[in-house]
């Protein structure tokens, strides 16, 4: 496998509930990650004293974040009313030579700034908000 460009990883949001997904326009830098917490069910019969885990059990996550600047009025205003109607709309993840992430991801954070001799840059945060699929490319 040979390295990545880091401006293939794109993260794009359902412009309109019906399958038109658009890139996040201005992102300079993104992370996606993936969490699944453990169901530890050790007991004094567990063999040697090492720990068990319950397979399938636990809370699996999927968290996003950026920063970028604003670069297109259409996707800077439909993630940011996403944040204020607290809407749960389907994102895409596309990580390139692995495969494409989706489903219902929550807004849950935004912060803008700006320096007085700079451009006008935002963070956003988004957390997953029901079952992901993954198909690989």
């Amino acid at each position: 496998m040979v390295a990545q460009s880091g401006k293939d990883l794109l993260v794009k949001v359902d412009m309109t509930g019906g399958g038109q997904f658009e890139t996040i326009a201005g992102l300079r830098a993104t992370r996606v990650s993936f969490n699944a917490e453990a169901v530890d069910v050790t007991s004094l019969e567990s063999q040697g004293g090492w720990r068990e885990l319950l397979s399938g059990a636990g809370v699996k996550s999927a968290a996003i974040s950026g920063s970028g600047v604003f670069k297109d009025q259409g996707t800077d205003e439909r993630t940011r009313q996403l944040f204020f109607d607290g809407e749960t709309p389907e994102f895409q993840v596309i990580i390139p030579d692995f495969g494409i992430v989706e489903g219902a991801f929550q807004v849950t954070a935004i912060e803008y700034s700006g320096a007085h001799n700079g451009e006008a840059t935002y963070e956003i945060s988004l957390a997953s908000a029901g079952a992901l699929t993954f198909t690989a490319i």
